[in-house]
């Protein structure tokens, strides 16, 4: 963990001396350990978000290894809270950052590992090195545009508000079968109407409960509709989620979850690409003579991913006639539920493609129907 890492053949080294930095990103403090490549790493620990104090570390950093103040600067950390704005304020400030995928990050897999802030930055910063030398340790995360980011917010708002309304919901059902009431529906018109008819057979303290929930039920689903509303109105400015809801089974809301997360901003060159950006591509295990597939990798963006699996069951009921549908029936419609399972992922997969084409360069999948009016 402690050897000293060896200095990555490139651009760099060829001219002059480069300092390499990993940042360990913490709620409270940021541990920064560097290096010139030759040395052995040092680190400075500074208060999380403190950018003067980064800076000030940064220039000590080229002090200490015997740099330049205008060497060039070669940094890296994990993807997290922190998002975005850490990598370009770094760009901004002249150093060539990355952002790795935590999950890529080899480790030791003894089941006791000692793990600290001290020992990650170590890792960190030989990875780096290991990545600068043209090692492939890693998977690079492609930062979105500023807006592209901030466009993700509105349905990822809307999908934390959906599961906050089912909590309260099964919440209110869950406290009135105490008493053996069902109700048919809870919350808006037809809820009022029965809770009115029933609250009597209610204790006063529960009863208080139970309309203090229903108070916050009405909240989320206020919150929901104007959040709706806002998508309703910018639809007119998104004519990729227009193209997308006009197949069926693609509706308004699932095809603005796939313009934003994935085809509005990302570019592929093929669909082994795209099928591993939502996690979707294989995982073969071959050593030797054994030979087996363990599955998909889900490394990539697990919303989609979510969403894929859902519009493919949808897809089967409302796309009869296309031929996705017809490989699935014959491949894994006849088989058990396990099967059938395992063939709606790979449906799913199948699925991303013949989307990513049609919003791409409008090319409708075999067989599909079109919407006669947009959703």
């Amino acid at each position: 963990m402690n050897a000293t890492p060896a200095v990555p053949q490139g651009k760099d080294t060829a001219t002059e001396a480069a300092l390499y930095i990993s940042f360990e990103l913490g709620d409270r403090a940021w541990k920064l350990t560097f290096s010139d490549g030759r040395r052995k790493p040092g680190s400075y620990a500074v208060a999380a978000g403190d950018q003067a104090a980064v800076l000030q570390g940064l220039q000590r950093a080229k002090v200490r290894c015997g740099l330049a103040a205008s060497a060039r600067v070669h940094s890296c950390y994990e993807a997290g809270r922190d998002g975005w704005w850490l990598h370009r304020w770094l760009q901004h400030q002249g150093v060539d950052n990355i952002v790795v995928d935590s999950a890529s990050i080899e480790v030791n897999r003894r089941a006791r590992r000692a793990k600290s802030d001290r020992l990650d930055g170590d890792k960190l910063l030989q990875m780096l090195l290991r990545h600068l030398g043209g090692e492939r340790v890693w998977s690079v995360l492609r930062e979105p545009s500023p807006e592209a980011e901030d466009e993700r917010r509105v349905h990822r708002e809307l999908q934390r508000l959906t599961s906050e309304c089912t909590a309260h919901s099964n919440r209110i059902r869950a406290l009135l079968v105490l008493h053996n009431l069902r109700p048919a529906h809870v919350g808006g018109k037809p809820w009022m109407a029965w809770w009115t008819a029933h609250q009597a057979q209610v204790p006063p303290r529960l009863r208080a409960e139970i309309e203090r929930e229903g108070l916050r039920l009405e909240l989320v689903r206020q919150q929901m509709r104007a959040i709706e509303a806002v998508q309703h109105q910018e639809l007119e400015c998104q004519p990729m989620v227009k193209q997308l809801s006009q197949l069926r089974a693609i509706g308004m809301g699932s095809a603005w979850v796939l313009t934003k997360e994935l085809f509005g901003w990302r570019r592929f060159d093929n669909r082994r690409e795209l099928g591993a950006s939502v996690g979707l591509a294989p995982t073969p295990y071959a050593s030797g003579n054994s030979q087996r597939e363990q599955g998909i990798g889900k490394a990539g963006n697990k919303r989609v991913r979510w969403l894929l699996v859902e519009l493919s069951w949808r897809w089967l009921r409302l796309q009869p006639d296309s031929e996705l549908t017809h490989w699935f029936e014959r491949r894994f419609a006849a088989g058990g539920k396990r099967m059938r399972r395992i063939g709606i992922v790979a449906l799913a997969r199948r699925l991303v493609v013949a989307l990513w084409r049609f919003a791409q360069h409008g090319e409708i999948p075999a067989g599909a129907t079109l919407k006669t009016t947009p959703a």
